[in-house]
């Protein structure tokens, strides 16, 4: 059965950081690029990280470009996201999925993190 399972959300102040985490099962995950897309409260998703299977390449939007860190651990079957300096623009829920930026039909998604920055 394949299984990303994300964690890491939770309530947060402004200035304040998550690290957010997505354990992979079920599939062969250091074959795939990994995203982080994210969905705030009434709006559509928005994709805003990604990362080559190797783990060596990240790509970020620019809403997130300096503040966030995407990293991917093939030995711990692991896709992370530290974000630091958090907004409340970035409130949302996190998903990890496989693919790219531009990938548009996702193989895998996992279930979602609530962030939420607020003081």
């Amino acid at each position: 059965e394949v299984q990303l399972q994300a964690s890491g959300g939770g309530l947060v102040q402004p200035g304040g950081s998550l690290r957010l985490s997505c354990a992979a099962s079920g599939f062969t995950f250091g074959r795939y690029d990994m995203s982080w897309i994210r969905q705030a409260p009434g709006k559509g998703p928005e994709w805003i990280s990604s990362i080559t299977y190797g783990g060596t390449r990240p790509y970020y939007a620019e809403s997130v470009k300096g503040r966030f860190a995407i990293t991917k651990d093939n030995a711990k079957n692991t896709l992370y996201l530290q974000m630091n300096n958090l907004k409340p623009e970035d409130t949302a829920v996190y998903y990890c999925a496989t693919g790219g930026e531009t990938t548009v039909k996702r193989d895998y998604w996992g279930q979602g993190t609530l962030v939420t920055v607020s003081s």
